[in-house]
């Protein structure tokens, strides 16, 4: 029988305690040279007593920088620090990450002429799409006594609107309702959840939760890790055992985050571990295998929640979007749009809640990072175009969602759920299958 490390260490500082620094080295390297890991790579490293720790790919001993069997590695020109293979290094040179990464474009640098030609893109590719959009603000009764609550101040007020708004909302497209599982992303303090669970809580169901789930989700960093929300269904084993179907659900869910989100519930519920993406080649410090105990823990393989009911999504931030990670590329590229126009829409998309005013002024209490209000157009475009064009530049953006919804079989709606003296950031995207789900 074979100890962990920590284990053996223990015991030794039990009962050597003032020679455990020799012997703790003695015992790691011990350990170490047993036999690598799982997954990880075979190849011994002299010079560190142990095992790479990279991980090997499927079917593989050893990890691409000591995998012998192909080509001759050299050096990366970009970095000295790895190899590559030699007939790779052309592919290996595009995705390296010590290349030059394009950066964003910045409406400062650009001429009249540069700012001219993206706003003639913008209008042609608006062409046969929808520009007006509905007022619908609705209201559910769970949130009644709170909105005539006077303790609540301006702010709470206004969140308590838009809260109210939402759950209407849900109502009326019959996502509102017991025996499935709402996923609230960019969850927060999880007052929408809150809401959710106050609107379906009966006197038989105060204390149980057998045909009701919540799952608030929430970066615990300051970067998405897209991977973390890859394997979210895998993390999240009640999902799995339950197969309660998905409610998708957001109060401003900012930039990036709602087409991460979008990818979550459409690209991989169901899909199990071994169909996910290719992992990338972890740092020494992360663990081979999940932690079992506290916290989110590994799902068996294979498992999946249930099917995806539909959305509601309060959207903002747009210029905080990323190419990378956007789900309406293809809509784009049918444009004859790419990531250059993308990032300068981004940028430009902030017009429609700033315009020349701070963009600390913008009314929905919500904590957003302020977007680039330093630009050349001030001598050619007046604050009502620079506001009509930044409209222009979300829609187009939440259009591509839709479009991306649309090649899912969802049908898909946006909205202006709330007045835009509640909050400027007022538009609702909204999807439900094409097809019923049949219970």
């Amino acid at each position: 029988m074979f100890l962990p490390v920590n284990h053996v260490v223990f015991l030794l500082r039990w009962y050597f305690p003032h020679s455990i620094g020799p012997l703790k080295a003695a015992a790691f390297v011990s350990y170490n040279m047993a036999a690598p890991e799982p997954s990880r790579c075979c190849f011994f490293v002299q010079k560190k007593k142990r095992f790479c720790k990279m991980v090997a790919g499927k079917g593989r001993k050893y990890c691409g920088e000591h995998d012998g069997s192909g080509s001759r590695r050299i050096v990366c020109p970009l970095d000295p620090k790895h190899t590559v293979s030699e007939d790779k290094l052309q592919k290996h040179l595009k995705k390296c990450n010590s290349r030059e990464k394009a950066k964003p474009v910045s409406l400062s640098e650009l001429s009249r002429t540069e700012l001219e030609t993206l706003v003639d893109k913008l209008k042609t590719a608006f062409k046969g799409l929808q520009c007006d959009l509905e007022d619908s603000v609705q209201s559910h009764p769970a949130l009644h006594h709170e909105l005539h609550n006077p303790k609540n101040g301006d702010s709470a007020h206004k969140h308590l609107k838009q809260q109210s708004s939402i759950l209407g909302h849900m109502e009326e497209l019959g996502l509102l309702g017991r025996g499935r599982c709402f996923v609230e992303f960019g969850a927060g303090r999880g007052k929408l959840s809150h809401w959710i669970h106050e609107a379906l809580k009966t006197c038989e169901h105060l204390k149980t939760c057998e045909d009701l789930q919540l799952l608030l989700v929430e970066r615990c960093s300051t970067r998405f890790k897209v991977q973390n929300i890859w394997t979210l269904w895998c993390k999240v084993p009640l999902l799995c055992e339950k197969k309660l179907p998905l409610v998708g659900v957001g109060k401003h869910l900012c930039g990036a985050a709602t087409d991460l989100a979008l990818r979550c519930l459409l690209e991989t519920a169901g899909q199990s571990e071994e169909e996910e993406p290719p992992h990338k080649r972890l740092r020494p410090s992360e663990p081979s295998e999940p932690r079992s105990g506290g916290g989110l823990r590994s799902a068996p393989t294979g498992c999946g929640p249930g099917p995806v009911l539909g959305l509601t999504v309060a959207l903002c931030c747009h210029h905080r979007c990323d190419w990378r990670h956007y789900v309406g590329q293809q809509f784009f590229l049918q444009r004859g749009l790419g990531a250059r126009e993308f990032s300068a829409f981004c940028r430009m998309s902030s017009w429609a809640t700033c315009g020349l005013r701070p963009t600390n002024q913008r009314g929905d209490g919500e904590e957003h990072e302020p977007a680039e209000e330093t630009d050349a157009v001030n001598g050619f475009l007046s604050a009502s175009e620079r506001e009509q064009l930044g409209r222009l530049c979300k829609q187009l953006i939440d259009h591509g969602r839709c479009h991306f919804l649309q090649m899912k079989g969802f049908s898909s709606k946006l909205t202006r759920y709330i007045s835009s003296d509640v909050t400027l950031e007022n538009v609702l995207l909204t999807a439900v299958p094409l097809t019923p789900h049949s219970s």
